[in-house]
């Protein structure tokens, strides 16, 4: 059997254990440092949630979050710095007893059918929401007597995530929980995180997704290269990623005004602006000679440490 079924997590309207929480401070990590061998997959990360954020920790894959979020919940120590649940260790089962979590990968017994494994995780708890309830409020009612082998990759998600929030959690960590759900599937869960929020719990969601941590956090954090690299809130991160790569061949180029970076690199001159068009109206307006214009997005690693690394000069040559 697979106990940790018994971590993951899910998001219905109800009333999370508040009550008990000791402090404001429910999560910390203190300059967390974490290397697996010569990679460095967490460099120096602070990061503290308070009691009633919803907080959206957000980046591409690879930038840290899964790993953080293991060191928050115990599953792995910091090689450096430390990290707090409830104001103990993570690794300690008591510091554990108020969180709920939907890790990035989940295992269920495959012949068990949902309302068992419901049943089962719902028996580590005192108080843990109705089998019923929880269900409907993830629309996983109709799959009660059907075993989870034979569910779709997105009802076995949908069921990590109910799992999480079965025994009333004051705090909520969900990594990458929208993983294989279909629109309609990923906004009945937003709706439930939502709930749960308004009720007083509090949220620690990771995801690569902007319109999802958009849709649902108050605060973003956003990690590149195991570095936290903004943290503020969805109106100051919504306007940092509407930067666009501006990529040509030209000379040198006069100052313009909106550029936050320029980079250099094979005969081409990358700047990256807040807004594309108004660059190139400069550009002709400047006279400057330029061919083979290309303007796209940039990711969000790119976005954010083109203006928030403050120690990485305005222009650099590769």
């Amino acid at each position: 059997m697979v106990v940790r079924i018994g971590y993951t997590g899910a998001v219905p309207d109800i009333a999370p254990a508040t009550a008990t929480i000791p402090g404001d401070v429910l999560a910390r990590a203190d300059q967390a440092t974490r290397r697996y061998g010569d990679v460095l997959a967490l460099d120096r990360v602070d990061l503290t949630v308070h009691a009633g954020e919803l907080v959206g920790l957000l980046g591409p894959n690879g930038a840290g979050k899964s790993t953080l979020l293991n060191l928050l919940v115990g599953l792995r120590r910091p090689t450096a710095g430390r990290v707090e649940l409830f104001g103990g260790d993570p690794r300690d089962p008591a510091s554990r007893r108020l969180i709920g979590v939907t890790p990035q990968e989940t295992g269920l017994p495959g012949t068990l059918r949902v309302g068992e494994v419901v049943d089962f995780v719902a028996a580590h708890f005192p108080d843990p929401v109705p089998r019923d309830e929880l269900l409907d409020q993830f629309g996983l009612t109709e799959q009660v007597r059907r075993q989870t082998g034979g569910l779709s990759g997105g009802q076995r998600r949908r069921l990590a995530v109910a799992l999480a929030f079965v025994g009333r959690p004051g705090l909520v960590i969900l990594d990458e929980p929208t993983t294989g759900l279909d629109v309609e599937a990923r906004h009945t869960l937003w709706e439930a995180i939502r709930g749960f929020h308004a009720d007083g719990g509090t949220v620690l969601l990771s995801s690569h997704y902007l319109e999802e941590v958009e849709a649902l956090a108050h605060r973003v954090v956003v990690m590149g290269h195991g570095r936290v690299l903004a943290d503020d809130t969805v109106d100051a991160v919504r306007g940092i990623v509407g930067v666009r790569r501006v990529s040509l061949v030209a000379g040198d180029l006069p100052p313009l005004p909106g550029v936050v970076a320029t980079e250099r690199s094979e005969g081409r001159t990358h700047l990256l602006t807040t807004d594309a068009d108004q660059l190139v109206r400069d550009l002709v307006t400047a006279g400057v000679a330029f061919h083979d214009l290309e303007v796209r997005p940039t990711s969000l690693e790119e976005a954010f440490l083109a203006i928030t690394a403050d120690d990485r000069p305005a222009t650099t040559t590769v």
